[in-house]
Parts: C-alpha cells; sequence; structure tokens
C-alpha cells in the first residue's frame, strides 16, 4: 500500500473510532441536558436514531453510497437543515431544530464547549403503538385510516406546486437515471440476495415498460402529476392517533427521489401493504386515491412504480446487511430477497391474483419447471402426479404396481385429479396471490375446464407449454428408472401412447407461451420470465 493509501486507512479508522464514541454518548441518559429517563437507539445504513423522551435526535453516518453523500461535517449540517425544512412541510410541530454536539479533550458534549464533532435533528417523539405498521399487526387499519392518510397527502400535494425543474423527473428518460443506478449498485448482490434470472427479468420489464408507455409517462407530466413528493412513503413513516395523521421522515439527500410522480409516492406505501400480506389494502388505497385525486392514471402506473419501489428496498437491505456490521445480517438479506422476489412478482403478473399452468407432453420438464418458478416467485406448486398418488393412497416416490394402473390412470381419476389440482391452487391463491400449476392438461377438456375455473375466480391465468425433441425425452424417460425420488409413473415404453393422446393446445394461441427445454431449466425458467415481463410491459393497465 502506498503513502497516501495508508493515511487514508489510518484516517477511515480513526473516523469509525469517533462514530463509535459519538454513538456510546449518545446511548447514555446522563449525557442529555434533560435527563431521559432511558435512551433507545436504532441504525439504519445511513443514520443513527436516539430515542430519548420526549425526544428523538437523528444523527446522520459519514457515508457517501452515489445515490447521497454525507462524507464531510459540511455536508451532514447541510442535510439536517434540508431534513428539516422539507418534514416541516408535513408535520411542523415534529421537527424542532438542529442541536450540534461539541467534542472536548472532556469527551463529547452538547455544551458549547470546543469543537462542532456532529450535528443531530432534535424531534417531538412520537407516541408508540399508532404508527401504521404497529396498528397493521394489530388489525386497526380499515379504510376509515386508508381515507386519513389519502386526505393528508392530498393537502399535501396540492400544496406543492410544479415547477419545469420538479416535471422534468417524471420523463422517461430522467426516470432510467433512478433506474439504472438501482440496477447498477444491486449487480454485486446478483447471485445472493437476488437471483440472476430475477435480475433480468426486473431489468427487462422496467425498460420495455419505458418503450411501451412514453405516451403515458409524458401524459402524467403535462397533467401536473409530478411534485416534490415525500419520497419515503412506507408504513413505519405513518402515525395516526385519534386526534392527528402524520407523515415523517421524507427523502432529504438526494432531490430527484422526491420529485416524483404522486402514483410513485403512493407505490411505496401500497407495496409495503402487498409485502406484509395485505394487498387488499394496497389495493384500497390505490383506488381510493386515484377516486379522491381524480386521476385513474394512477392506476396504470401503480405496478411500474411497487415494482421500482420492492427493488429499492431489496437494495437497501442488502446494504444494510454488508454495512451495518451487526448479528442480523443474516435477517437483513432474507429480508432483501422477499423484496427482490415481489419486485420480480410486479415485473411478470403485476398485482392481481394469478395462475401460471405449466404444461406440455410427457418428459419435457414440466416438474423441474414449476418448481424453480415457484422459487423464484415464491409461490406455492401444486403437481397433477402428486394429486394423483394421494388420491390413490400410493406413495409419492413409488412407481404404481401395473395391476392398478388402469384404475389410477383411468378417465374417471383423472377428472378427480384435474378437479382437486384446480380447488387446491384455487385455494391457495387466498393466502399467496398466485400459484403453479404442474401438469401435462393434456386434453382441450381439461385446459377448458382450467379456464373457466380461473375466469370464475376472476384470476388472471397465463398457460405456459414446454416443448423438447423426442430424442430428448426419450433419454430423460430412460434416465427415470435410475431415479429414485422421481413422483411421475410414465417410462420410456408409455411414451408413444401418452404422446400420441397429446392434443397440443392450437385453442391457446396467441396468448399461450411456448418454451423449448432443450437446455437447462435455468435457462428455461429465465426466458418464461423475460416473456411473461414483456408482456405484462405491454398490457399492464394497473386495474385494481
Amino acid at each position: 500500500m502506498d503513502v497516501a493509501g495508508r493515511i487514508r486507512e489510518k484516517s477511515a479508522s480513526a473516523e469509525d473510532r469517533q462514530s463509535q464514541e459519538l454513538v456510546s454518548f449518545l446511548e447514555v441518559p446522563a449525557s442529555y441536558p434533560h435527563g431521559p429517563p432511558e435512551v433507545r437507539s436504532i441504525q439504519t445504513h445511513i443514520s443513527w436514531v436516539f430515542i430519548a423522551p420526549p425526544f428523538v435526535f437523528k444523527v446522520k453516518k459519514a457515508v457517501n453510497l452515489g445515490f447521497l453523500d454525507f462524507s464531510t461535517l459540511e455536508k451532514r449540517r447541510h442535510f439536517c437543515q434540508r431534513e428539516l425544512e422539507l418534514n416541516r412541510r408535513l408535520c411542523p410541530s415534529v421537527y424542532l431544530d438542529i442541536v450540534p454536539i461539541y467534542k472536548s479533550a472532556s469527551g463529547f458534549s452538547f455544551k458549547a464547549e470546543g469543537a462542532i464533532a456532529e450535528y443531530s435533528v432534535r424531534m417531538r417523539q412520537l407516541p408508540d403503538g399508532w404508527f401504521l405498521s404497529e396498528l397493521l399487526v394489530k388489525r386497526f387499519v380499515g379504510e376509515n385510516e386508508i381515507n386519513r392518510v389519502i386526505s393528508c397527502l392530498d393537502r399535501f400535494y396540492e400544496s406543492e406546486t410544479s415547477t419545469p425543474e420538479i416535471e422534468q423527473w417524471g420523463t422517461p428518460e430522467k426516470l432510467k437515471i433512478s433506474t439504472d443506478e438501482n440496477f447498477l449498485q444491486v449487480e454485486p448482490f446478483v447471485g445472493r440476495t437476488i437471483s440472476p434470472a430475477a435480475f433480468e427479468t426486473i431489468r427487462h420489464f422496467t425498460n420495455h415498460f419505458y418503450a411501451a408507455n412514453e405516451k403515458l409517462f409524458r401524459e402524467r407530466v403535462q397533467q401536473h402529476r409530478i411534485r416534490d413528493c415525500h419520497g419515503d412513503l412506507h408504513l413505519d413513516h405513518i402515525h395516526i392517533t385519534p386526534e392527528a395523521t402524520t407523515t415523517f421522515d421524507c427523502i432529504e439527500f438526494n432531490d430527484r427521489f422526491r420529485f416524483i410522480d404522486i402514483a410513485n409516492d403512493l407505490a411505496f406505501l401500497a407495496m409495503d401493504f402487498d409485502f406484509e400480506g395485505r394487498s387488499d389494502l394496497g389495493n384500497l388505497l390505490l383506488r381510493n386515491a386515484a377516486r379522491e385525486f381524480g386521476d385513474d392514471g394512477i392506476l396504470k402506473v401503480s405496478d411500474f412504480y411497487k415494482c421500482y419501489r420492492a427493488f429499492v428496498r431489496g437494495k437497501v437491505q442488502s446494504i444494510q446487511g454488508i454495512s451495518m456490521k451487526t448479528t442480523t445480517l443474516e435477517e437483513h438479506a432474507e429480508q432483501a430477497a422477499r423484496y427482490f422476489r415481489l419486485a420480480l412478482r410486479y415485473a411478470v403478473s403485476g398485482s392481481e391474483p394469478f395462475v401460471l399452468a405449466v404444461i406440455g407432453r410427457v418428459g419435457t420438464g414440466k416438474t423441474a419447471v414449476a418448481k424453480k418458478l415457484g422459487s423464484e416467485l415464491d409461490l406455492p406448486v401444486f403437481s397433477s402426479d402428486e394429486i394423483r398418488k394421494t388420491l390413490a393412497g400410493i406413495p409419492l416416490t413409488e412407481r404404481t404396481a401395473a395391476e392398478r394402473r388402469d384404475d389410477v390412470y383411468s378417465e374417471q381419476m383423472t377428472e378427480q385429479t384435474y378437479k382437486e389440482l384446480l380447488a387446491k391452487g384455487l385455494t391457495a391463491l387466498k393466502t399467496h396471490g398466485g400459484v403453479v400449476l404442474d401438469a401435462t392438461f393434456s386434453s382441450q377438456a381439461n385446459r377448458e375446464l382450467l379456464r373457466q375455473e380461473c375466469a370464475k375466480a376472476k384470476v388472471c391465468l397465463q398457460v405456459i407449454e414446454l416443448d423438447v425433441d423426442t430424442d430428448k425425452i426419450e433419454r430423460r424417460l430412460r434416465a427415470r428408472d435410475q431415479s429414485v425420488n422421481e413422483i411421475s409413473d410414465a417410462r420410456l415404453e408409455d411414451f408413444e401412447k401418452l404422446n400420441s393422446a397429446y392434443e397440443p393446445p392450437s385453442e391457446l394461441v396467441p396468448g399461450l407461451i411456448r418454451i423449448s427445454t432443450d437446455n437447462a431449466v435455468s435457462d428455461a425458467v429465465k426466458m418464461i420470465l423475460l416473456r411473461l415481463a414483456e408482456k405484462q410491459s405491454i398490457t399492464a393497465n394497473g386495474a385494481h
């Protein structure tokens, strides 16, 4: 290492030491002039928050993450001031002042002794138990609370005047600066918190959506829907008591993250509801906001922005997992993976309940592809092979005895199997929002049953037919004789009969997605996801 490198390393080490000493100082109740009974600290990837009743002190970390730069004391002072000014737009009584912290030979102090070592934003503490995230856990969030949030935001958005400087950030070329930055910053986490297929699919959806919906974005600009918004509107940043609705902690460190479409702002909160398993509330928020604001266009772009927001949360959780040096590394990685899977769901299917049916001739790799799709999208997978054997009382990995096959594969048993497959799948939709079905669906009658049941349940259906050349099917069927975990009974000697019974799904064209499984399962899954994302970017209409 050269001399400059050693100096930088020594300086960074000194900064780390000072930061640790400052945190230790701020965690002690006696450090504060008002003598709080206790102090609780909360760490994020960009700041420390110290709850010292009846106040809260927030200190920015000396970090430069590209999209924010708090690397110098002067920059931290500037952004403390910005935080105060911007948040007073929504909650002036909460954001009080900027408090300098001094350092002398005797250590840190709030008294004006020595030089200013750091700045903190001082806020009034909001009472516990009333944050929207807490109310949600207690199941105290309903239409009344949603409408209170909407009314609060409506007054805020109306008070913000659009300018050409702000509105330019609603155009596709300006939006792309933020989304391209996100993809660049997430690249180091590919294969760790996000799969390569999910990363490529979300990027493909995002860029294809810009191209397919350029007119829609420009209409939003012309309608003055781009405002100086909150920028970080999630469940933890909204506080609702019987007396007041308080929205706090907006983005202060980068103006372009606030100069956004109001649909983008709302999409963050809707995505947060989805993440917590309450998509009913997320959809209610968007529907009611569209009505209250007289802005149906919100619903046309909400899935795009929800995908963007979930991806950003995945990025932030990934960064926190490596930057905070805490024991919660695995927890952050798990949360990041969940957000990325949610972003992928928006990219391939939007917000509506959906059924992915993986069909095709015997030996085309349906089960492997269906399981991988289920894993990528965090969806349950139901297999006709498993259901048939369960109904027949046969152990899953035991091949059906020859003398029982006529009964187990009779027309009546097949009909019962498919009915049970659809019943299980549609029931699972109520809690998972999507499901993958794995079955040949070799007859048009069974495919028609699938279509009718999905239409009756008002869920979207996408059929994916897998295909591969006959030689590979024969090799795969021959290999099943050596497999101890094979559930399907089909073997090479059954191929001719099963192949001739397969009725090509020509009635499903043009909506059918047909994919070759000549190569690896991962290649087929990636191709399916990309095709789904392309369709979603064109057909997404945000109907909730």
